[in-house]
């Protein structure tokens, strides 16, 4: 009996080795280099299992045993806590290391970003366009109420979450500015002063010109004098759905239609692009000028005028600019 009880402890204490050893082995596994050698994407979709994560690790050869990561996902409380997006794994990242990584939601972001001055509707196109995205936008947003900006999302973000945070992001951009605008500005509401950002964002794409051209557009409100700007009345023509890759015709600006500002007194009835914040703010605080007047300048800026005399000589020279250029490309 005595020979048979040490044969049996002899015996539990190999198992009790092996199991130690098959242990330690998995731990060495589990917290040891993995076997990437150079990073690896990997992504996860939303309410995938820990056996479909598991799958694709051991397919992207970032993992050496299945098993042993998904026993040291439970094991660390991990296993439901693995969070749905596109993450790059680095070479040589351990099991326990690229749990972690699923687990803090650290996921990829790729950048969608959108310029001042395009129309609602080139914004949901360009959100189209962009293939990490999913889903379809419900409606165009209403002209104007979306905020040009870089955003940064996850892969699988739905296109209508980036609208909504676009929104979202210009109610709060037009509130704050319309709350520290200038005493006794010649608009009535936040809405006209976000359609005139919207005509200041198209006639000028120089930052520092801004204010100067808000304040022409602020001084010909207040002398009763129409806005005669033609970026109204291309969206009048276009709808803000296309280019218009030709100069306007002499009945397009005769025409009296509600986007012609030289026909029609005051404002146009929404706006003709979504400006940015630094176009709201010229707005919000114009310059001080008495400038009524300006004019291309032949540099990509413009030239201001205060009266109407010295406007049509700055006009002429922009003219002769003009016919400069065209003898020159004929040339070429």
């Amino acid at each position: 009996m005595r020979h048979l009880a040490a044969n049996g402890l002899n015996l539990l204490i190999v198992v009790l080795l092996v199991v130690l050893g098959i242990i330690g082995w998995g731990v060495s596994e589990f917290r040891g280099e993995g076997p990437l050698k150079e990073e690896a994407i990997v992504v996860l979709d939303r309410g995938e299992s820990l056996q479909a994560i598991t799958a694709k690790l051991e397919q992207e050869g970032a993992i050496s045993n299945g098993t042993i990561f998904r026993i040291g996902a439970r094991y660390t409380e991990r296993a439901t806590t693995l969070k749905f997006g596109e993450y790059a794994i680095p070479a040589g990242a351990s099991m326990d290391e690229i749990l972690a990584l699923l687990a803090s939601g650290r996921s990829i972001l790729h950048p969608v970003t959108i310029p001042e001055g395009l129309t609602s509707f080139q914004v949901v196109e360009r959100l189209k366009e962009a293939d990490f995205l999913t889903g379809e936008v419900a409606t165009v947003p209403l002209e104007g109420m979306l905020a040009p900006d870089t955003y940064n999302v996850q892969r699988g973000t739905p296109r209508q979450a980036v609208i909504d945070q676009m929104l979202a992001a210009q109610q709060r951009i037009l509130a704050a500015a319309w709350e520290g605008r200038q005493a006794d500005l010649p608009l009535e509401t936040p809405e006209e002063a976000l359609v005139l950002a919207s005509i200041v964002e198209k006639e000028t794409g120089i930052p520092g010109e801004r204010p100067e051209v808000a304040s022409v557009f602020i001084n010909r409100l207040r002398a009763g004098m129409r806005l005669e700007t033609d970026p109204t009345v291309i969206y009048g023509i276009t709808g803000g759905k296309e280019v218009l890759d030709r100069g306007l015709r002499r009945s397009e600006l005769a025409a009296r239609t509600p986007y012609n500002t030289y026909q029609i007194d005051g404002l146009p009835p929404t706006p003709i692009a979504n400006p940015g914040r630094a176009a709201i703010a010229a707005v919000m605080q114009p310059a001080k000028t008495e400038y009524l007047f300006f004019v291309a300048d032949g540099t990509g800026g413009h030239v201001f005028a205060t009266t109407l005399r010295e406007h049509n000589r700055n006009v002429a020279e922009w003219r002769r600019i003009e016919r400069q250029r065209q003898s020159e490309q004929q040339q070429n």
